[in-house]
C-alpha cells in the first residue's frame, strides 16, 4: 500500500503536480488542532475505564462517527476510487462488500459485546471459559491483526507524506515514517481512548465532507446526470469500455478470478464483525441502546461516503482515463488525487492529500490504543498478574505499551516502505473473520462451547491464514501477464514458491475457524459451565449487569 497510497503527486511530462510548502501548511494546521484536542481531552483520564474507553461517555452519533473515522481508511479511500475507475462494476463491489460487513456487526455483535465485555474482546470470550488460556490467545489473534493493519497503514503514511513533500530517498521516507509514528505515540499517550476519539470523528467529518464536494464537483461537470458519467468512463476508456458499466471486467475471466472474489468478500463482509479495534469502539458509550445507535449512524455515514466512492471512481475514469491513472507513480491509487487535481487544482489536491493523511494518522491511533490495551489489559492484568493489579499500574503498562508498538510499526513501516504491503490489510480481515469470528459467535450462542474449542478456534484460524497467505500469489509468483512484472510482495520473478492458489485464504480458513471450534468442543471432556452460559445470555441480551459508565 505504501507505493500504493503514495500517489498524490503525478508527473504530467517534467511538471510536477502539488505544492509541498502547502501540503505542509495543511497538514500542520490538521495536527495543532488535533493536538490540542488531545490534550483538552486527557485532563480526565484518571481511571483505566478512561483510558481504554473514554469513561464511556460518547453518544451513539458521536461514537458511530468516530467507528466510520476508524473504518474508512485510506485504503478504502484511495484503493476503492482506483478500483472503480480502472474495473468499473465489479470495483463496486469492494464498497458494497464494506457495507454489507455492517449489518453483520449489526445483528450479532454491537449489543452483546457492549453489555458482555468491559474493555477487549477477551472479555467475552473469558466470561465463561477459563480465562488465562482464551485471554491469551484472543490477545495474541488481536495483537496479529493490529500488526499487520498497523504496517501496512504505516506504510503507507510514509508513501503518501514522502511524495506529497517530494521527499525523495529510503532515508527521507523513513525519517517521515518515524514523524508518522511519533505523531501517533504522542496521540494515543496522551488522549487515551477520548483523544483518539476525537481524532477520528474530525477525520470522518473531513473525510466524507471533502469526498461529498468532490462528487458535486464532478456530478456538475456532467450536468448532475448519472448516465452521462457513466457514459464519460465508457468513452475515455476507448475500445472495450463497456465492460466498466458490465459485471466480470475483474473477476469474470475464469473460475479461479470469481473463486478469487467470493474468498475476499467472505473475509471483508466477516472480518469487520472480528476487528478488535472496531469492537473496542462498542465499550466507549454508556448502554446497549448508544452501542446499537452507534452502528446505525456509523452505517449511514458508511453507506454514504461508498455512494460518493461510485461518482468519484467514475469521474477519475471520465475525466483523467484509465491509462493515466495505471501510468502514475502510485498506481491505480492515484485516482483520487488526480481527480482532485484536475477539479480544484493545488489546493483542492493539497486539502483532499491532508485528509487521506489525517484518514491514516486517526486509524493508526485507534489501531495502537487497541493492542496497548489488548495487551496491557488481557496478557499482563490477567495472564501474567492473575488480575492482581490496581487500574494504575494497568495503564501504565498501556502508556509502556503504546511506546513499544509505536517503534515496531515505525521499524515495520520504514522496512515495508516500497513494498506491495496491500495483502497485509486483506490478512488482517481474514485473521480477524478465522481466529476472533468464530469464537465470539460461539461463545454467545453456544452453550455447549468451551475453552478447548476456543483454543482451537483461535490458533487453527490464525495459524492457517498466515501459512496459507505466505504460500499464496500475494507473497510470490504472481506475474502481471502483460509485462511480465512481478505483482507478489517478492519482486523477483524467480522466486515462486505459492502452492495455494488463491490471493485470499477466506474461504478456507474461515469455515476451519468454525470447525476446529465444534471439533475442539466435541472432543474435550471439559464439562461447560450452563449457569455462567445462562448468565452470559440474560446479560448479552439484556444489559442486566452491564458496565456501566463510570461517574464523575
Amino acid at each position: 500500500m505504501s507505493a500504493v497510497l503514495g500517489s498524490a503527486v503525478l508527473a504530467a511530462e517534467t511538471e510536477q503536480i502539488g505544492d509541498p510548502v502547502l501540503n505542509i501548511a495543511i497538514f500542520g494546521a490538521f495536527v495543532v488542532v488535533t493536538l490540542v484536542i488531545v490534550f483538552r481531552a486527557s485532563k480526565n483520564n484518571s481511571t483505566a475505564a478512561d483510558y481504554y474507553a473514554a469513561g464511556r461517555s460518547f453518544t451513539g452519533p458521536q461514537n458511530g462517527t468516530a467507528i466510520a473515522g476508524d473504518y474508512l481508511s485510506a485504503a478504502s479511500f484511495l484503493g476503492i476510487c482506483g478500483a472503480i475507475a480502472i474495473n468499473g462494476y465489479d470495483g463496486f463491489l469492494y464498497s458494497i462488500g464494506f457495507l454489507v460487513a455492517w449489518l453483520v456487526a449489526l445483528l450479532l455483535v454491537a449489543e452483546l459485546l457492549r453489555n458482555t465485555g468491559r474493555f477487549t474482546m477477551a472479555d467475552v470470550l473469558s466470561f465463561r471459559l477459563r480465562q488465562r488460556p482464551v485471554r491469551m490467545a484472543a490477545a495474541l489473534a488481536t495483537l496479529a491483526v493490529v500488526f499487520f493493519y498497523l504496517l501496512a497503514q504505516m506504510a503507507g503514511a510514509g508513501g503518501l507524506v514522502a511524495l506529497l513533500l517530494g521527499i525523495e530517498g529510503v532515508a527521507g521516507q523513513g525519517l517521515v515514517i518515524a514523524v508518522v509514528g511519533a505523531l501517533m505515540i504522542l496521540y494515543v499517550l496522551v488522549g487515551g481512548m477520548k483523544g483518539t476519539t476525537w481524532v477520528q470523528i474530525i477525520k470522518a467529518i473531513l473525510l466524507i465532507a471533502g469526498a461529498g464536494i468532490m462528487t458535486i464537483w464532478v456530478l456538475a461537470k456532467f450536468g448532475f446526470d448519472l448516465s452521462a458519467l457513466l457514459q464519460g468512463a465508457v468513452d475515455t476508456a476507448g475500445e472495450g469500455g463497456e465492460a466498466l458499466i458490465e459485471p466480470g471486467k475483474q473477476y469474470g475471466a475464469s473460475g479461479m478470478s470469481k473463486l478469487n472474489f467470493l474468498s475476499l468478500a467472505l473475509a471483508l463482509v466477516l472480518g469487520t464483525a472480528g476487528l478488535p479495534h472496531v469492537l473496542m469502539r462498542f465499550y466507549t458509550v454508556p448502554t446497549a441502546k448508544e452501542a446499537r445507535r452507534s452502528v446505525v449512524w456509523a452505517i449511514w455515514l458508511i453507506g454514504v461516503f461508498y455512494l460518493f466512492t461510485l461518482v468519484l471512481g467514475y469521474g477519475a475514469g471520465a475525466l483523467v482515463g484509465p491509462e493515466a491513472i495505471k501510468a502514475a507513480p502510485g498506481g491505480v491509487n492515484s485516482a483520487a488525487p488526480m481527480l482532485a487535481f484536475e477539479l480544484g487544482g493545488v489546493v483542492l489536491l493539497g486539502i483532499i492529500s491532508a485528509v487521506a493523511f489525517a484518514t491514516i494518522l486517526a486509524v493508526v491511533a485507534g489501531l495502537t490504543i487497541t493492542a496497548a490495551a489488548s495487551f496491557a489489559h488481557d496478557i499482563y492484568a490477567s495472564v501474567i498478574k492473575h488480575g492482581e493489579v490496581n487500574p494504575d499500574g494497568e495503564v501504565k503498562v498501556a502508556r509502556i505499551t503504546v511506546v513499544v508498538i509505536g517503534i515496531l510499526a515505525i521499524v515495520g513501516g520504514i522496512f515495508a516502505n516500497g513494498q506491495n504491503v496491500a495483502f497485509l490489510v486483506a490478512l488482517a480481515f481474514a485473521v480477524a473473520a478465522s481466529a476472533n469470528l468464530p469464537t465470539i459467535i460461539y461463545s454467545l450462542f453456544w452453550k455447549r462451547f468451551n475453552t478447548t474449542g476456543a483454543l482451537w478456534s483461535m490458533y487453527g484460524g490464525l495459524i492457517s491464514c498466515i501459512v496459507l497467505i505466505a504460500f499464496s500469489p500475494v507473497v510470490s509468483g504472481k506475474v502481471d501477464p502483460a509485462t511480465g512484472a512481478s505483482l507478489s510482495m517478492i519482486r523477483d520473478t524467480s522466486v515462486d514458491f505459492h502452492l495455494f492458489p488463491l490471493d485470499n485464504p477466506g474461504i478456507v480458513s474461515i469455515p476451519l475457524g468454525f470447525l476446529l471450534g465444534i471439533v475442539g468442543t466435541l472432543v474435550s471432556k471439559e464439562r461447560p459451565d450452563r449457569e455462567k452460559f445462562a448468565e452470559m445470555e440474560v446479560r448479552s441480551l439484556t444489559g442486566a449487569g452491564a458496565e456501566k459508565a463510570t461517574v464523575h
